[in-house]
């Protein structure tokens, strides 16, 4: 039995790797429409420095998935989290709510009595604000979860659902006052410590598990797919280089790919697919000439006049990704074709560099350097309102057709790295099981 896995990314090739001691599947193909392998994982060169798309760190609840993610990896730095939110010039330390007493005084005291007289704590939440109305009240919500939550995703949170805050606790009285009167709480503890690659990136996970394929696995890369369709219990996959057949077949690429792809795939299903809401994500690396952002690795940003929603400062993931200076990974959402989207490169840089002096991670626009810039269409999938009847419809639909949707994209879920194994190793099993 041949196996097909559209995509290189991690959903991929941990798929691959759980698949091949399978004696049914006497190869697997990895087709990928870049030059290299690791999708959202592959991690950029610029000028002698690595960076990532996105902050990916490795840590889990899942303990079977994080020793995996350090098994393959070479060698790994661990490193104890310093997250920050930049509220009005101060540091608030990340979560908002476990940082209070950091806040200036009419801030602070908003956010208290909101707690503490809160009129939504009794309703249900049947979406994205109104579970933080009813968690934290009108002050923590106002200040900064509805802007930040509103700056990352561009949908207003009253329209998205609750899949992705839902597990987020509710503090109590007494972790408020505590919060407020100075005693800084460090929330989502299984967070606080959290393991890096010590070299290339985090790229370095992926290429660990491809290390690990046996010879029945090949990757092919500069693979354009132009058409899928079912023949019999066969797929005939049709590329720029012929058309090749497949007993099994897997997609990882985004959803809608597949859709435009997949012959037999009608109108009813094209429009569920063409509802999904997703966020593309530009990443500008820029090198500043003094470190003036302290020993600390994210700042989260939720002031609109601010180009971007989040930093992360790669010099402090270890030794090898140090500077003179500082390196940072910035980070801006945008919808394609909006108007961030059809910013020139010159304006682009001009909004970042402003919003570094702006927050003081340089004193003037021309001590911050852009050294590039990379655009990523398919980057954070959406919750919103309909995602979840939409995506039931898509499943059911590929389902019939035995085709086995995975990974962020191709599942449309927004799943981190552990997430995304876990998924993938318990698709391996249903498959092994014939189901």
């Amino acid at each position: 039995m041949k196996m097909t896995i559209l995509g290189g990314g991690l959903s991929a090739l941990s798929l691959a790797y759980f698949m091949q001691e399978d004696k049914e599947i006497e190869e697997i193909t990895i087709l990928e429409k870049e030059d290299a392998i690791g999708g959202l994982c592959r991690s950029i060169q610029a000028k002698g420095y690595t960076y990532d798309i996105g902050p990916h760190i490795l840590f889990s609840k899942d303990k079977e998935m994080l020793n995996l993610m350090l098994e393959v990896t070479p060698e790994t730095n661990q490193l104890r989290r310093s997250n920050q939110i930049i509220h009005k010039g101060r540091y608030v330390q990340y979560p908002f709510e476990n940082d209070l007493s950091k806040l200036p005084k009419e801030d602070l005291n908003y956010c208290v009595t909101a707690f503490q007289n809160n009129p939504y704590e009794k309703y249900e939440a049947e979406n994205m604000l109104q579970f933080f109305l009813r968690t934290f009240g009108e002050g923590i919500t106002n200040l900064y979860l509805r802007p930040y939550n509103e700056k990352i995703w561009k949908h207003d949170p009253s329209f998205m659902d609750t899949q992705m805050v839902d597990r987020i606790p509710k503090p109590t009285d007494e972790e408020i006052m505590r919060s407020a009167a100075g005693e800084t709480v460090d929330g989502y503890v299984h967070q606080l410590y959290f393991d890096y690659p010590a070299t290339g990136g985090i790229e370095s996970v992926v290429r660990g598990f491809a290390d690990r394929l046996t010879d029945r696995c090949r990757i092919l890369v500069n693979q354009t797919i132009e058409g899928i369709r079912k023949d019999g219990n066969r797929y005939l996959i049709r590329t720029q280089d012929g058309e090749m057949a497949t007993d099994l077949l897997v997609s990882t690429i985004p959803v809608q790919e597949l859709t435009r792809l997949y012959r037999d795939a009608g109108e009813q299903i094209g429009r569920y697919v063409e509802d999904l809401k997703y966020n593309s994500i530009l990443i500008a690396f820029v090198k500043t000439e003094k470190d003036l952002s302290g020993d600390n690795f994210a700042f989260m940003i939720a002031e609109k006049q601010i180009l971007f929603h989040r930093i992360s400062k790669m010099d402090f993931l270890g030794e090898h990704y140090q500077s003179d200076g500082a390196t940072y990974m910035v980070e801006v959402t945008y919808r394609q074709g909006d108007w961030i989207d059809r910013l020139e490169q010159a304006e682009l840089e001009e909004k970042i560099l402003a919003g570094l002096q702006e927050i003081g991670f340089v004193e003037k626009p021309e001590d911050g350097e852009v050294l590039r810039i990379t655009k990523h269409q398919y980057a954070y999938v959406l919750y919103d309102l309909h995602h979840k009847s939409n995506m039931e419809k898509i499943r059911a639909y590929y389902n019939g057709q035995g085709v086995c949707l995975n990974g962020r994209f191709g599942n449309f879920e927004y799943w981190n790295m552990d997430r995304i194994l876990r998924e993938s190793k318990n698709l391996s099993e249903r498959l092994r099981e014939g189901k």
